[in-house]
């Protein structure tokens, strides 16, 4: 991430083409001055020592350091300075609703958009807490781990779309489920599950996955978003609005009762977003209720300045300036840099090769980054490859290795998006085959046995002289078939106890025809007064029967609509 601290300055840099325009126009007058002397060539050879070219070099230098200078006072940062620190806090995991009922536009400018804003609002209070971020619509998945790392925070923030999760619908119950399993192993800090949502729940079962948080020690908040009257949900790029399966227009709602309810049995507090200043205020009131704890963390600061580069290229270009005179020098008349246009542009061609060369490259970065990973100092080394995949995205050689620092501190997920980004760059077949490789050992750490072998396969086809691949390939296979074997087995299982207990009941329903049989055989006669009152009371249960089909009938039918939003 890169920003100005005070990019009020940068309208300095409106004087470099003033000045350009105003050296133009002193150039034409001057030479106008000129041609009344006499003619031009004539001139030139009746002032020898006179360069064309030095003074226009000297004066693009200058403009050079300039707008360095402006650049400079508009402090450029770098959000990739990393630092350990001691902090107090608790551990927050905000899980965002971004099912297509969060398009509705009954709040300005959406329900998702208004989250975002939240969100972003929650972070900026954010001081000393660890931070997650859960998606979830029909499923849910963990978009951010838990981190102190706010900057990356709002980077994954951006990119949430509803697009992003193909299974529609909400399941808050999922979504709650993985925040509890999300948090740091540490006792004895508050733990808050915040979730953003307009309480639409299809599935079921989130007051029980609530409880379950607060028995676990959890606390559950909901912000609910959108109004009671609801709004329809439009459908992006078309114009047109959503619709169910009977042809109406899907009108969605916010449902507070819900909401309440989960906020109730999740311990928490419930929070209708209208204000967003308003219920961020309430909600730092709800959060600072929680115990804090002292942990170290690992903190990438938001933004580290970066003006010292370019203080260095002004001062150099500010003494190249003073080293090149006016006048050619009498002792080096026969060294001509600036005898030709060609020599003059060769010249310039090398300043800016060397300011180039003066900033640091990504190359450089990797070095910096491996001597540290060599040395254990992971999270450095990943900083470092950090600022190589920034300053020039399509390295491979950078992703791999960032890659590599990320799977070493145990960040799977983001380190198999990194390996996936140098596959899809990488040229050389054997860094590539290195790539799924090592793809597929995380795969196969968290029992992934079927992507972990797709991984391992694709290794092999760029380099099938791999032994360790093709070993792993082999044991994932048997892991693999033994894991289907058991899943098998216990299915088996549970068909066997389904067949059982049909069985039992065939037998119990056949023993209670035999009883049925003996007592029947065992009734005494009945009398005929008795048997007409028995078919009196069952015509006039038939016809009780009769009368409630009818009315049934008579009643709307139900039907089952697939909810998508």
């Amino acid at each position: 991430m890169f920003r100005f601290a005070d990019p009020t300055y940068l309208y300095l840099l409106a004087v470099i083409p003033v000045l350009a325009i105003i050296r133009f126009l002193t150039y034409r007058n001057q030479k106008k001055r000129l041609l009344k002397f006499g003619d031009p060539k004539l001139l030139r050879s009746l002032m020898p020592d006179v360069s064309r070219f030095r003074p226009a070099v000297k004066f693009w230098i200058l403009q050079g350091a300039l707008a360095l200078l402006v650049v400079m006072l508009a402090r450029p940062q770098f959000g990739t300075k990393i630092s350990n620190e001691q902090r107090t806090g608790i551990e927050t995991i905000i899980a965002m609703d971004i099912s297509n009922s969060m398009l509705a536009e009954d709040i300005v400018p959406s329900r998702l958009d208004r989250s975002k804003m939240m969100v972003e609002n929650l972070v900026d209070h954010f001081t000393n807490d660890k931070i997650g971020l859960i998606v979830f619509a029909g499923d849910a998945f963990v978009q951010l781990p838990i981190t102190s790392d706010y900057v990356s925070a709002k980077m994954f923030l951006s990119s949430i779309d509803p697009s992003m999760i193909a299974t529609q619908g909400t399941d808050i119950a999922r979504a709650i489920d993985m925040a509890t399993h999300s948090f740091t192993q540490e006792e004895g800090i508050g733990k808050a599950i915040i979730v953003i949502t307009d309480g639409e729940d299809h599935e079921g079962g989130a007051l029980e996955a609530a409880k379950a948080a607060k028995d676990a020690g959890m606390r559950v908040y909901v912000l609910g978003v959108g109004s009671t009257q609801g709004a329809p949900i439009p459908i992006p790029g078309t114009g047109d609005y959503m619709k169910d399966n009977t042809g109406n227009t899907v009108m969605s709602a916010l449902n507070e009762d819900m909401c309440r309810q989960v906020a109730q049995a999740g311990g928490g507090a419930y929070i209708h977003v209208e204000n967003n200043s308003a219920a961020q205020d309430q909600l730092d009131n709800e959060l600072n209720k929680l115990a804090k704890k002292e942990t170290t963390s690992t903190v990438y600061s938001e933004f580290d300045e970066q003006f010292q580069a370019v203080a260095i290229l002004a001062l150099l270009l500010l003494i190249l300036e003073i080293c090149i005179y006016d006048r050619r020098n009498p002792l080096l008349k026969r060294l001509s840099l600036f005898g030709s246009k060609k020599k003059a542009a060769a010249t310039v061609a090398l300043l800016l090769v060397a300011m180039t060369a003066s900033a640091q490259t990504d190359r450089q970065y990797i070095r910096e980054g491996n001597k540290q990973f060599r040395v254990g100092q992971y999270d450095k080394a990943e900083v470092s490859y950090r600022k190589a995949v920034e300053k020039n995205p399509k390295n491979p050689q950078a992703a791999y290795n960032l890659g590599n620092a990320l799977m070493a501190q145990k960040k799977d997920s983001a380190a198999v998006q990194q390996f996936e980004q140098a596959t899809h760059i990488e040229t050389n077949p054997l860094r590539k085959a290195a790539a799924y490789h090592n793809m597929g050992v995380i795969c196969q750490t968290h029992k992934m046995y079927g992507e972990a072998i797709e991984a391992y396969k694709n290794a092999l086809r760029l380099n099938p002289n791999d032994d360790e691949t093709r070993y792993n390939l082999v044991l994932c296979k048997k892991q693999k078939q033994k894991q289907d074997q058991n899943q098998q087995n216990q299915n088996n299982k549970d068909d066997q106890k389904k067949d059982n207990q049909k069985k039992d009941d065939q037998k119990d329903q056949n023993k209670d025809k035999k009883d049925d049989k003996q007592q029947q055989q065992q009734k005494p006669q009945m009398s005929k007064d008795n048997a007409e009152q028995l078919l009196n009371a069952a015509i006039q249960n038939e016809k009780m029967t009769q009368d409630k089909m009818k009315k049934q009938q008579q009643k709307p039918q139900r039907r089952n609509v697939l909810k998508n939003w």
